[in-house]
């Protein structure tokens, strides 16, 4: 354990009542060993809600491909280098295909704003599942669409998601794109250049995974984890911003 880490995560448990449940349900972590989609991830870091990177033994990650819009270029390798010293087993793998872990490899799964851009989230979640041991977690952070630029979309159906699993989409589905193109929020996305641009980037998604297929609610993230095969132990929307859950995988 690292002593300044833990001396600013300690501060901030004192200081900050409201994070004191999400600190302890990231202490619960400790010595244990996870994987994270999609990572790194500033939630996990000290002085956050979830400081797991702090307690855990040793996080790896599964990105989707080597060249990525948020880590530049990676490869395959323990060369995951997620807090300070300490490094994970970077898998370049699918969300929804990580054929390359056996069943029940980690004590947790981490997800932090990656599921949205997944087409296929039941499909994902039961991938995840898989690759936990029984009664592993699963910790999965969301954007709530109040203060984001899908606040004018309207919440995914579960049914929707349902039937996206049954008929097996991939990545290259485009089914909301021109919800997205028609409803996308522009003054809550600071990034925003052209509509020209934009729709450029959509058309080049497969790539760059930049779309946020499906809008989730807190009701629809408890529908999913229950189907999948999870159970809710926590649940907050954090800043207005963050869905964040915390779950257990059922025997």
């Amino acid at each position: 354990m690292q002593i300044l880490p833990l001396l600013h995560t300690s501060i901030s448990y004192i200081k900050q009542p409201g994070k004191r449940k999400w600190i302890n349900l990231a202490r619960s972590l400790k010595g244990l060993n996870g994987l994270e989609i999609g990572g790194p991830s500033t939630f996990f870091h000290t002085g956050k809600h979830l400081p797991v990177y702090l307690f855990a033994n040793r996080v790896d990650v599964a990105n989707y491909s080597s060249e990525t819009v948020w880590e530049g270029t990676i490869q395959e390798g323990l060369n995951y280098n997620y807090f300070n010293n300490k490094k994970g087993y970077q898998y370049i793998s699918e969300a929804t295909d990580l054929n390359k872990i056996k069943d029940g490899t980690y004590d947790f799964v981490l997800s932090c704003h990656s599921l949205e851009h997944v087409a296929n989230p039941i499909k994902a979640l039961f991938e995840w599942r898989r690759v936990l041991k029984t009664n592993g977690k699963l910790i999965l952070i969301l954007p709530y669409k109040a203060s984001t630029f899908d606040s004018k979309r309207p919440f995914t159906t579960f049914q929707h998601l349902l039937d996206d699993y049954n008929n097996n989409i991939g990545e290259t589905d485009t089914t909301h794109f021109e919800e997205i193109i028609a409803l996308h929020d522009k003054s809550k996305h600071p990034e925003f250049v052209s509509q020209a641009l934009f729709e450029q980037l959509l058309a080049d998604n497969y790539k760059n995974r930049c779309t946020h297929h499906h809008v989730f609610s807190p009701e629809l993230v408890s529908q999913l984890l229950k189907h999948a095969g999870f159970s809710v132990t926590e649940q907050e929307i954090i800043h207005n911003f963050h869905l964040t859950t915390f779950a257990q995988r059922n025997n």
